[in-house]
């Protein structure tokens, strides 16, 4: 990491950077594919034309550098540090993208893993974008905690799967979220389908899990489905994630946008602190 003095103040980076929205993706619960969303979700608004970055704050479990086919490590100066850009341009930054393994082990306590991501905040020279999402690891605990209390979050994406155990402890994230103030702009339910390969039926191998039904009992809308695809996972591991031409979440980019642009309009008029319901975005359910 940087010699990168943090303090209250702030940094010339921090003074310097430009972010429209900044968007978390969050779970609550582990292995339901909030990176991969997080990423689908950074191609998708990238090839809309947008200037997207991705901070990873996932310190212990990063899966971002991988995803994208990151080797690089970043550019550091005693003023901040630079993002590594990926091939369509994202900026991202990553702890794995500072180590010499990508599968070394960060065996570090929680005050510290919080003060790694508001580094990644504070002194990360983002410059001007559209969008900065934020790939939150499981759980309500430090890190969701700080980003919360120290970013300037706009929303949160909610990410499950279709297994009624992941949507008990992903329904602990919307609570938060909800005692936090922080608005959710809507959930993204992983795994729900594939197609057989032989015949093109529709199989669900969780149960046929209803996205809709799920959103609404959590008092919050439905962005979309996504299915199981040996392409996507094709793609990750093989670090070209960007070519994944079947993106799911593209065909609801609009959606998404001009939900991420009520909710920014709806907070900045006082209208949405993510515990009251309201009609100008239709996130507090």
């Amino acid at each position: 990491m940087a010699d990168v003095q943090t303090t209250d103040q702030q940094s010339l980076a921090e003074q310097s950077n430009e972010v429209a929205h900044v968007v978390g993706v969050m779970s609550g619960k582990g292995g339901v594919g909030k990176s991969l969303v997080t990423g689908l979700l950074a191609c998708a608004l990238r090839k809309a034309g947008h200037e997207v970055g991705i901070l990873d704050a996932d310190v212990t479990g990063p899966s971002i550098p991988k995803m994208f086919g990151m080797t690089e490590r970043p550019e550091m100066s005693e003023l901040g540090i630079f993002p590594v850009k990926t091939r369509s341009g994202i900026r991202a930054i990553s702890i794995n993208l500072f180590l010499d393994k990508p599968g070394d082990a960060v065996i570090w306590r929680g005050p510290m893993i919080s003060n790694t991501v508001k580094q990644f905040w504070q002194d990360v020279f983002w410059g001007k974008l559209d969008y900065l999402l934020v790939d939150l690891p499981p759980g309500t605990a430090d890190v969701p905690l700080t980003v919360m209390q120290s970013l300037p979050l706009d929303s949160v994406v909610i990410v499950t799967s279709p297994q009624d155990l992941a949507a008990m402890v992903v329904r602990k994230a919307v609570d938060m979220c909800g005692k936090m103030n922080v608005p959710i702009l809507g959930l993204v339910q992983n795994m729900a389908w594939l197609k057989c390969p032989d015949c093109g039926d529709v199989i669900y191998p969780f149960g046929n899990s209803n996205g809709e039904r799920i959103a609404r009992g959590m008092g919050i809308p439905h962005l979309l489905d996504m299915p199981i695809d040996p392409e996507i996972s094709a793609c990750c591991d093989g670090g070209t994630i960007e070519d994944y031409a079947a993106n799911p979440i593209a065909e609801k980019i609009d959606l998404i946008t001009n939900g991420l642009i009520a909710v920014k309009r709806a907070k900045s008029d006082g209208a949405c602190g993510g515990c009251s319901k309201c009609d100008t975005c239709n996130t507090c359910g």
